[in-house]
């Protein structure tokens, strides 16, 4: 089992900055890569970014491309999204979710982190 758990939500004036946080515990090796999705109000859950477990490759929404950036602490089993450039539209809950290498699914997620962004 893996236990994540978000932090660094907030409440941000619109062009201001976040970071987020999401640390994992637990059967760390049995993670794959670890991913952000957001979720709005009456939106479904949206993918935001990627990393994997090990090495560096990373991915992104469009919607985020070149605002936000995913890293990666393996030291401290913490990945985390830095939010820059925020917009109305980024106000979500962000949950961080690991994929399991056993089965290939999103079998770990954390509790979700609100990001509230205003104009």
């Amino acid at each position: 089992q893996v236990q994540l758990v978000e932090s660094g939500g907030g409440l941000v004036q619109a062009g201001g900055s976040l970071r987020l946080s999401c640390a994992a515990s637990g059967r760390t090796d049995s993670i794959y890569k670890m991913d952000w999705f957001r979720q709005a109000p009456g939106k479904e859950r949206a993918f935001v970014a990627s990393i994997r477990w090990s090495g560096s490759s990373t991915s992104y929404a469009d919607s985020v491309k070149g605002r936000f950036t995913i890293s990666r602490d393996n030291a401290k089993n913490t990945v985390s999204l830095q939010m820059n450039s925020l917009k109305p539209e980024d106000t979500a809950v962000y949950l961080c979710a690991a994929v399991n290498t056993a089965t290939g699914s999103y079998d770990y997620w954390g509790q979700g982190t609100q990001v509230t962004v205003f104009s």
